[in-house]
């Protein structure tokens, strides 16, 4: 599994809120990008996000990359600050 890691400044509650329901109301992420999962963490007190997109390889991740870092700036949630493309080592679960 690898992981895309998408951190962002700048970031109010009343932005998020539309880029997540425009995300619920279109069912996930754009239909070209082959996410298994999405998770978006905000912490409201520091105005960041971290937005973590799921991939099943390295070649979906990188498919997928390239369809967002061309996105809009006024589809995210904020300032992108920096993006690391992960293979995931451990993942622990209750």
């Amino acid at each position: 599994m690898h992981v895309r890691v998408v951190r962002f400044t700048d970031v109010n509650a009343e932005r998020l809120e539309q880029l997540l329901a425009r995300i619920r109301e279109s069912g996930g992420p754009p239909p070209d990008v082959p996410t298994t999962g999405l998770t978006i963490l905000f912490d409201e007190a520091q105005g960041t996000a971290v937005v973590l997109q799921h991939f099943a390889s390295a070649e979906d991740m990188e498919a997928g990359a390239k369809v967002m870092a061309a996105m809009d700036p006024s589809e995210t949630p904020g300032t992108r600050t920096s993006v690391d493309a992960c293979e995931v080592k451990l993942e622990l679960t209750a």
